[in-house]
């Protein structure tokens, strides 16, 4: 019978009689003690396979001289680095082991095993020794059975990712001067542009400047997308792709730099835990160079200022201009809060957000991924926002000027009526901390590497720690507090707090109270009263006397009775 592995094994480059020589030609058969998985893998398709062929034959010599059988070869073109790529052919060599089908896994060198460190390489040798089974590293002569070599595995594992990160941070920086020289990093090029073959600056594309430059004008003009959308579909006019145009499309192509032939910038996304993943954002900002300026890859469809501009005229239609709400995008606009609690208020089943749901609040799992998520809850949302105006008063009034909270509060105020600040404090942290960066990979590359002579080092030092000092005064004045004084008041704040809206409601709130969990009912159509049934977790983790509850209680229904006479 054949081997189910023949047509991969011949695609590898193998011919039929060196397949019979190194006994990989008949389906093998025996004991699980005597049969082998053979594991091999290279990181890029552009890799020769000429290794891949002396790495199997290696694992095949390394097998019959231990009278072993290859069961079945496994192969992939996979990054072992990356922990957010699954390796589904190594999966299934792991489990051919696990399923008792053979007792061996050969693997040429402990990095094609995995370059995630010891950890990884330690937990799999655990679940191989429980089925009594082994991993061989056929160049390195290790034998995970053998006494000690679980160390070795794990040293060799933990050089194997340093040399991962070795790899990414030389391809990152690489490719970060690359952009840095002002040369278009590859991909698909804005709408009137193109990249020529052997090229590295943009131009701009004679069968589709003219139209891009009308839209252009047309967002200089202050006409909104979807009139843009409506009239180039009018028209007959169609995308690269031959599709309508919509809106998004249109403010997607005024917010990509390079569509004013500038480098755009990127951020790497981070877990939870602050470790990087595998993954890139674009952001709608040109990368800087060291003045500051933006950096130029070629021509572009509009200018740097009419760039600009277009940018500030979206940026007056979100209130993003003027400071008014929180822009959660780049796009036609924003959607005002329009309630107090919502998604701030957490289900008491599965402990997510509930959102709007009209006049109540519902849980967001339930409404999103139905009832085998969450089974959900739904209270009123008027008595819900007038009892957190009940608790946050209560609360604030009971607390002393110094209290941290209350330093919280007038802090996060004072941001949020100048967000213009904070944002312009932002960039400049992120620009320090870039600074900072690159003098640590200058100091690497003089002091580590050696890759850079005495006076490159001394000119390029100079300037980077000009551009750090220049950084610092800017970022000491950003940060410098401003007076807090006259918002150390309990009573000034309840009288912003009775004044503002319900964004601002909402940020004074969320400065107090970490988080707010509604109890579940006792029983269907509860009707205890919903102060009690709100579980605050203040910031500085005090909670509301009974006594105080209870007088909360009497004067929200006291609010609610005259608010039903009028």
């Amino acid at each position: 019978m054949e081997r189910a592995d023949r047509t991969a094994l011949r695609g590898l480059g193998f011919k039929d009689a060196e397949l019979k020589e190194l006994g990989l030609w008949e389906r093998a058969s025996g004991e699980p003690g005597d049969l082998a998985e053979a594991y091999i893998r290279r990181s890029k398709k552009k890799d020769t396979l000429t290794n891949l062929r002396g790495h199997l034959r290696d694992i095949c010599r390394r097998a019959r001289e231990e009278g072993k059988q290859i069961r079945h070869v496994w192969f992939e073109q996979k990054s072992a680095s990356k922990a957010t790529v699954r390796r589904e052919e190594f999966e299934q060599a792991c489990n051919a082991v696990m399923q008792g089908l053979s007792k061996t896994l050969y693997v040429w060198r402990t990095d094609r095993l995995s370059r995630r460190g010891m950890g990884a390489v330690d937990r799999q040798i655990d679940e191989f020794d429980r089925k009594s089974a082994r991993i061989c590293s056929v160049s390195e002569g290790l034998d995970s059975s053998q006494p000690g070599m679980r160390i070795v595995f794990g040293i060799l594992a933990d050089r194997a990712r340093e040399e991962a990160k070795s790899i990414t941070e030389r391809t990152q920086s690489s490719s970060d001067e690359f952009k840095r020289e002002g040369n278009w990093h590859g991909g698909v090029t804005p709408f009137g542009l193109y990249s020529p073959k052997g090229s590295k600056k943009l131009k701009r594309d004679p069968s589709e400047y003219p139209l891009a430059r009308r839209i252009a004008e047309y967002l200089l003009d202050r006409k909104v997308p979807q009139w843009i959308a409506e009239k180039l579909n009018s028209e007959g006019k169609k995308t690269r792709k031959g599709k309508n145009w919509r809106a998004q499309t249109i403010i997607h192509l005024a917010h990509t730099p390079a569509w004013a032939g500038l480098v755009p910038q990127r951020e790497r996304v981070f877990d939870d835990d602050g470790n990087a993943l595998e993954k890139w954002v674009k952001r709608p900002e040109p990368l800087l160079n060291a003045k500051g300026e933006p950096i130029s890859c070629g021509e572009g469809v509009v200018t740097y200022a009419e760039w600009l501009k277009i940018q500030r005229i979206f940026g007056e239609r979100t209130g993003a201009a003027r400071g008014k709400g929180r822009t959660r995008g780049t796009g036609r606009g924003v959607r005002q809060n329009t309630t107090v609690a919502g998604w701030i208020l957490c289900c008491p089943f599965c402990g997510g957000p509930m959102s709007n749901g009209g006049t109540n609040y519902r849980c967001e799992t339930r409404v999103s991924s139905g009832l085998s998520a969450c089974k959900g809850t739904v209270t009123a949302r008027d008595r819900v926002d007038a009892a957190i105006e009940t608790l946050w008063i209560g609360h604030i009034v009971r607390l002393s000027p110094e209290s941290p909270t209350i330093h919280e509060i007038a802090r996060r105020w004072l941001n949020y009526q100048n967000p213009e600040k904070e944002a312009h404090k932002r960039k400049v942290t992120a620009m320090y901390d870039a600074a900072i960066e690159r003098q640590a990979k200058l100091r690497k590359e003089y002091f580590v590497l050696g890759t850079m002579s005495e006076e490159d080092f001394e000119y390029l030092r100079g300037q980077q720690d000009e551009i750090v000092a220049d950084l610092k005064k800017e970022y000491e004045a950003l940060t410098r507090e401003a007076d807090l004084t006259p918002l150390m008041n309990p009573e000034s704040l309840t009288t912003i707090w009775q004044a503002e809206g319900v964004e601002g409601k909402r940020e004074l709130f969320k400065a107090a109270c970490k988080k707010l969990t509604l109890k579940p009912p006792a029983k269907k159509g509860d009707r205890t009263p919903i102060l009690k049934r709100l579980a605050p977790e203040w910031r500085d983790d005090s909670g509301l006397p009974d006594d105080v509850r209870e007088g909360a209680q009497k004067t929200l229904d006291r609010r609610r009775a005259l608010k039903a006479a009028a």
